[in-house]
């Protein structure tokens, strides 16, 4: 059996979308996000941010940049803290399924940086720094797909398909 080996893609060009809502936090994610980035020599000039007010909005402004074709991946960034009613349930549900789906309907990773808690220690242990902060675990996690990705493309393509193209 040969095993697909991934290369790094020279240029990836991710998009990175963060909530507002709990942006003291969040903060925190996006600095593990460029942080991944400078250690892994991905240039910024290709990449772009954009904040949405809360977790819930994530799903369609990353459904929007995965329609483009502009982008490798999408990696979407939030805090939702449990708090005394279903809110949490719902908001943190409703964006995990629709970054889902967004995912599959476009065929681009979409990676879930968005933290579920119940407090916001918990949230704040979780966009610590370095290693330890879950924004720069999705920003390695978008960088492997993509790397994957490319290298199941071209494996498994055939001569003639574009499929197979870097």
């Amino acid at each position: 059996m040969k095993e697909i080996v991934p290369a790094s893609v020279p240029h990836p060009r991710i998009a990175v979308v963060a909530s507002r809502f709990n942006r003291f936090i969040v903060d925190q994610l996006v600095a593990g996000v460029e942080d991944a980035f400078d250690r892994r020599g991905v240039a910024t000039a290709d990449n772009i941010l954009v904040w949405v007010p809360g977790a819930f909005e994530l799903p369609l402004l990353a459904a929007r940049l995965a329609a483009s074709d502009r982008f490798d991946a999408v990696i979407a960034l939030g805090a939702v803290v449990r708090g005394g009613t279903p809110h949490f349930e719902y908001v943190a549900g409703s964006c995990a399924d629709g970054l889902a789906r967004v995912a599959l309907d476009h065929d681009i990773p979409v990676i879930f940086g968005v933290l579920t808690t119940d407090d916001v220690e918990q949230a704040l242990e979780r966009a610590g720094t370095g290693e330890g902060n879950k924004g720069f675990d999705a920003a390695m996690t978008a960088l492997e797909m993509i790397d994957t990705l490319r290298a199941l493309r071209q494996r498994v393509a055939g001569p003639g398909d574009r499929a197979g193209e870097a």
